[in-house]
């Protein structure tokens, strides 16, 4: 689902959403224009929208059906809508309901256990489904992390992750990113270590490095630079793999191993 956009109208939006929600093109046009005017007539619905007034009853019926939508048997019929603030809880139990219908479902179809090594390397596109990757990634996280961001990349939900890897006993290395990334992870984390690594991630248009118990590795460039937003699929692209003789882990891990080796025999932590 493609992000509304912020600059358009409210009506725009509003119907919009509504038609994700499951309703007709024609049923969301007619609770936007009933939504501006409280309550009205099928004449008043088509005067304020692009419903032709003989499909405006059409409109209510699947209106009313779902309970956002009363009608006062009058002549003509009257139509009164719901409150933003109902519509908004009706749709939410709706979503909450059909969430976990398909987490029960999806929970029923996974294998027992899921292969912990992966033959070749994983492509994710889009900034949102990238850190999704990354998030559950963090999430089964056992005895180490080694992550390298930039700032924009940065979400709450990273953080999160990082925070409750922390809580775990995990230790978080951070690597080659900039003085606020770092500071500001610090606030979250004040576990966090950091190490030298061989280049300045802030510096590249690299998006983000993880590396998790040195069995999972995932990495990520960012494709549209400054022109891209976080909603473009195309704005960040990112590969993974797991497994102890997967190919990226295997070259990743070469890297990192050796300088966390020797940021461990010299002593030196940043975090100080």
């Amino acid at each position: 689902m493609m992000t509304p956009d912020p600059t358009a109208d409210p009506q725009t939006v509003a119907t919009e959403q509504l038609e994700q929600f499951g309703l007709s093109a024609y049923a969301a046009q007619t609770f936007v224009a009933l939504a501006s005017l409280g309550t009205g007539t099928a004449r008043d619905v088509s005067r304020v929208s692009d419903v032709p007034r003989t499909r405006v009853y059409d409109a209510i019926d699947e209106l009313h059906s779902r309970g956002l939508v009363d009608v006062r048997q009058s002549s003509p019929k009257e139509f009164w809508v719901i409150s933003a603030e109902t519509a908004t809880r009706t749709f939410e139990r709706e979503l909450q309901h059909r969430t976990d219908l398909l987490r029960t479902a999806l929970s029923e179809l996974e294998p027992e256990t899921r292969q912990d090594e992966q033959r070749g390397v994983w492509t994710v596109e889009g900034q949102r489904a990238v850190t999704q990757r990354v998030v559950e990634f963090l999430a089964g996280a056992e005895d180490e992390i080694v992550y390298m961001t930039v700032a924009d990349l940065l979400t709450a939900d990273l953080l999160e992750g990082l925070q409750d890897a922390s809580a775990r006993g995990v230790t978080v290395n951070l690597a080659g990113v900039s003085n606020p990334v770092r500071d500001r992870i610090r606030e979250e984390v004040p576990d966090v270590e950091t190490f030298e690594s061989l280049w300045d991630w802030s510096d590249t248009p690299a998006g983000r490095l993880l590396m998790i118990d040195r069995e999972q590795t995932l990495v990520s460039v960012l494709v549209n630079g400054d022109d891209a937003v976080p909603s473009d699929p195309r704005s960040e692209t990112a590969i993974w793999g797991t497994g102890e003789t997967n190919s990226l882990v295997v070259v990743l891990k070469a890297i990192f191993t050796w300088q966390l080796d020797r940021a461990d025999d010299d002593g030196t932590d940043s975090s100080a």
